[in-house]
């Protein structure tokens, strides 16, 4: 009798997971208490496309007490829809022990054209690629994402660092209307572009474009507008962010050094995307643009005059070196060991 219940018992749980009857749903995520913001903190505005990379990139940054992340706006024109991207970037917040910080969402298309991330990357973004983050009760803020830059800028007492991590529909519309915002910033820095490299378009769907990067593709005109501003802007562009690819390494070594909720949120995000970190697809695209604004030791840079080719075919959105560009200084190469050991110890809480 007793070999009987024995055998049985498996059978009925291995019969309960098909059904659905045990849950095999990871542990629920609580909210970490953050390190106290720095009386000298850096005030920085995020303005994300909320795609994952973003995710690992906003909680860097709220895992610094040197920067007072003071809003974050996002772009629906970006790789995420409005709805979406604003409720998953509350609930990022509430993670990280910061669900006061006010997001908005901003226009849903790019200033001119019809550029778009593909579908089916959108709707997986928009599901946070089937995690789960704890809820945030606060609402959206009522302002426009325009509204809440351009306040947020003109009312500082120091100037701003705005950390652009999607395209830059936002900060060009902001800077289109308010020119004089230039005045109270302290550097606009830029993930996108792709230089002296290759770009990133054409090798990752069916668009003919080898030499544009996604974030300038999808809103040439806003690029332009923003390299174009007179704003002082340090450019992140796929030159720098190919010396940091996203590897198994690395995930084995987070899956071993996972010791706060944020770390295990980051460790759910590569898990969900482990073929493509196999394959050679992932890179720290985001981070390091975010690790860069905050340890600009992390990269070497070149002064460069860059212009933004805005017309449509086959090299929109391309970064390109001219005598009629604009000052830019972009990021060339990174120390890849120093940026994935800060990386790791800013979402596990390990920095001051």
């Amino acid at each position: 009798m007793t070999k009987n219940r024995a055998m049985i018992i498996p059978a009925v749980l291995m019969l309960a997971l098909l059904l659905g009857c045990v849950s095999t749903a990871p542990p629920a995520l609580e909210p970490i208490t953050p390190h106290p913001v720095a009386a000298d903190a850096q005030p920085v505005v995020i303005d994300t496309d909320m795609a994952p990379d973003d995710w690992l990139a906003i909680l860097y940054l709220l895992g610094r007490s040197d920067i007072d992340v003071q809003a974050i706006t996002v772009t629906g024109a970006g790789e995420a829809h409005c709805p979406a991207a604003t409720r998953n970037a509350l609930d990022l917040i509430a993670l990280a022990g910061r669900p006061e910080i006010p997001v908005v969402c901003g226009r849903e298309a790019p200033l001119e054209g019809e550029h778009a991330f593909p579908t089916e990357w959108r709707e997986r973004v928009d599901d946070l690629l089937g995690l789960r983050l704890p809820e945030n009760s606060t609402e959206v803020s009522s302002d426009s994402a325009v509204q809440l830059l351009t306040r947020i800028i003109q009312e500082s007492p120091q100037e701003v660092h705005l950390i652009v991590l999607g395209p830059l529909t936002n900060v060009g519309e902001a800077l289109e209307a308010e020119p004089e915002l230039v005045m109270n910033l302290r550097m606009i820095t830029v993930m996108g572009g792709a230089v002296e490299v290759a770009g990133n378009v054409g090798s990752s769907s069916s668009i003919e474009n080898e030499v544009a990067e996604w974030n300038i593709y999808v809103d040439p005109r806003a690029a332009a507008e923003v390299l174009g501003s007179g704003a002082p802007i340090a450019l992140v562009p796929l030159d720098a962010t190919n010396d940091v690819p996203l590897t198994m390494d690395f995930y084995r070594r987070l899956e071993g050094d996972r010791t706060t909720s944020v770390a295990e949120f980051v460790y759910r995000v590569l898990a969900a995307q482990e073929e493509d970190i196999r394959s050679g697809r992932s890179y720290f695209w985001d981070p390091l643009a975010a690790a860069i604004a905050t340890e600009q030791g992390l990269g070497t840079f070149q002064e460069m005059s860059l212009v933004v080719v805005e017309e449509e075919g086959t090299e929109s959105g391309r970064t390109l070196e001219s005598e009629r560009g604009f000052p830019i200084r972009v990021a060339m190469t990174v120390d890849r060991e120093r940026f994935e050991t800060l990386f790791l110890d800013a979402v596990n809480g390990r920095l001051p």
